[in-house]
């Protein structure tokens, strides 16, 4: 990691004067002035070459101060404690080929996920899938798909920083709590629907579509995540590797060499509805070979009590041949989903903080003009967003622009919720919900074969 180093004498508009009034005369109220001072940790204060105090330390110099001078920082950099300009905390989650852990941003406070692959276990078929999880997730400009702020690579890992989704996956909120009400299944879907279409409409297919890859960032907002096996293809490009989780797979996975990743999607879409709705899933075995002869056979049954707009949309995604399923957009026109006004897609942003020091003020929208403000405070000056050109997301200080244009975003009510324009029937008791979830047998454990 390469620490951001202040140059010159700091940006424009640091406060030197304060320091300069304190040493004129000698009356009771200067010296508390001295005595203010003297309260700060000494490495806070720029000094001249006759002591006198200059200038406070922006809170970018500090932090480069410390990681080079202060011992505990440095010894959490030498354990991995610390990665970069993150504080490295307890572990949120793993896969097989990595494990993710809580993260706090050292300038900013942002809690963010940080996904920790071994490059020493990363062959090359496995550096390709990295390589397209990272384009893939800059490449979607969408509220609920998880967003990527940084890479940082070491020695030996490599480490993506992404948003932190605090309120856990789906899959565990099923387990715990029983399935999701009608009203609650509505606005989760919707959310996940609006997500793959826009993955879609910019041909990346996810492949990995799960209750596990799903999560909340409050109790009515959900974001899709883990593009660990996401693939730029085009909507008539067929695919051959298998890879994803066996529950959630499309039974031309099991039965052709060749498919359409648009399908694959779609049935799993079908699957994770299935499993809100009735707390159980679809298809179920103790072997994976049993599994795929469920698959391959269709058979599932659907509880008399989920509502029967919702049984026909499930039916018509859990269709065996893949032209016969409901596209993205005839779900998002059913009639169990007309209560609902999806999400949108957000107008693309910029990834690379560059512009922000090349731009007069009146030519940066209102989102942008707070970011450059904030991180003027943070002592990221026009110099640093400019030396730090072709860095791409592998910089702290595209990381912190991104982390504070997401901070903007949000502010801005970007990240809206699906309105449910009107109420359709009751819901099931959460003792009722529980009952249904007790037949459920298997997660959705990966399955690659690459």
């Amino acid at each position: 990691m390469t620490a951001v180093c202040p140059s010159g004498v700091g940006p424009a508009g640091a406060t030197v004067g304060s320091s300069r009034r304190s040493g004129a005369g000698s009356t009771g109220g200067q010296d508390r002035r001295y005595a203010r001072w003297s309260r700060q940790d000494s490495s806070d204060i720029a000094t001249d070459d006759e002591g006198v105090p200059a200038r406070q330390l922006t809170p970018l110099e500090r932090l480069n101060l410390d990681m080079c001078q202060d011992d505990r920082v440095v010894r959490e950099l030498t354990v991995g404690r610390r990665i970069g300009f993150y504080k490295v905390r307890g572990e949120i989650g793993c896969g097989n080929f990595s494990h993710v852990k809580l993260g706090i941003h050292a300038l900013t406070n942002d809690k963010v996920a940080i996904k920790i692959l071994d490059k020493t276990k990363l062959d090359q078929k496995t550096q390709r899938l990295l390589s397209r999880e990272i384009s893939s997730m800059e490449r979607l400009h969408h509220p609920n798909i998880i967003r990527l702020y940084e890479v940082v690579e070491t020695l030996s890992r490599l480490h993506l920083v992404m948003e932190y989704a605090g309120g856990g996956e789906l899959y565990t909120k099923i387990s715990m709590e029983g399935k999701l009400s009608d009203i609650d299944s509505k606005i989760v879907f919707s959310q996940i629907l609006s997500a793959v279409k826009h993955m879609h409409d910019n041909s990346i297919i996810h492949r990995d579509l799960k209750a596990e890859n799903v999560f909340y960032t409050c109790s009515t907002c959900v974001k899709v995540g883990d593009f660990g096996f996401s693939t730029l293809s085009r909507r008539d490009e067929t695919l051959n590797t298998f890879c994803g989780s066996p529950p959630y797979a499309a039974p031309e996975l099991f039965r052709d060499e060749h498919y359409l990743g648009v399908f694959v999607d779609i049935w799993a879409l079908g699957v994770m509805l299935f499993f809100m709705v009735t707390g159980t899933m679809p298809f179920r075995a103790d072997t994976v070979a049993k599994l795929k002869r469920c698959i391959l056979e269709g058979a599932y049954v659907l509880p008399s009590w989920v509502q029967e707009p919702c049984q026909r949309l499930i039916r018509g995604i859990l269709q065996p041949q893949p032209s016969d399923r409901c596209s993205v957009e005839q779900m998002m026109g059913c009639e169990w989903l007309l209560p609902i006004d999806f999400p949108r897609a957000m107008e693309p942003f910029k990834l690379d903080p560059s512009y922000l020091a090349e731009s007069t003020p009146s030519e940066l929208e209102e989102d942008e003009a707070e970011v450059r403000e904030a991180l003027e405070i943070l002592g990221i000056t026009p110099e640093h967003i400019l030396n730090n050109q072709g860095k791409d997301c592998r910089s702290s200080v595209t990381g912190v622009y991104r982390i504070l244009l997401h901070r903007a975003h949000k502010r801005r009510a970007v990240e809206s919720m699906p309105v449910v324009t009107h109420v359709v029937g009751g819901s099931m008791s959460k003792k009722d919900r529980l009952k249904a979830y007790h037949s459920l047998r298997h997660t959705s454990k990966l399955c690659v074969i690459l």
